[in-house]
């Protein structure tokens, strides 16, 4: 027993001897380490002065382009100016981007009854997809849905809340 103690303590000695040596052989200059990029960043970086629209510079910044709502007038489906130049920026993204295909979700405020807002958020739907076909997206990338009032981005009930539910939704599948 005790030979198997004294090994154990010379082998552990001989180890720490090694690691020692080991950490004193090498340059003795200080290097200074260059930080990492933090890479499990997600969050897209977009310009704030393009309104969300598709970026100018670097192919890193436009695989992160953020497909943002288009909103609505109420109990409308027709695009507004602003609305049809983000249609525009996704456009173009899109076509950039061919392997990438898109969920366009219909949504309405909480009036009117279910099957009326069922309806209207496809038409909403229906037309931001027209857009972006009538572009030159391939019409088997872009797919829509209508969730109607079924799904408020903002729960409240007021004029705001009901201008924020009124929208059409962009999911990249």
């Amino acid at each position: 027993m005790a030979n198997k103690g004294a090994l154990r303590v010379g082998t552990l000695a001989l180890a720490l001897g090694v690691g020692l040596v080991l950490a004193g052989c090498g340059s003795r200059q200080k290097t200074e380490r260059t930080p990492t990029p933090d890479v499990t960043r997600t969050e897209p970086t977009i310009p704030s002065d393009t309104g969300g629209g598709v970026p100018d510079t670097g192919t890193e910044e436009i695989k992160l382009y953020e497909l943002s709502d288009i909103h609505f007038d109420f109990d409308k489906y027709d695009l507004r100016a602003g609305d049809r130049e983000l249609l525009t920026n996704h456009g173009k993204w899109l076509s950039d981007n061919s392997g990438v295909k898109v969920l366009i979700e219909g949504h309405c405020d909480e009036r009117g009854t279910v099957e009326y807002n069922l309806a209207l958020g496809e038409k909403r739907a229906r037309t931001a997809r027209d857009f972006l076909v009538n572009y030159g997206v391939s019409a088997d990338r872009v797919d829509i849905i209508s969730y109607g009032k079924e799904r408020p981005l903002d729960p409240r009930h007021s004029e705001d809340a009901w201008a924020t539910n009124r929208r059409c939704h962009f999911a990249k599948r």
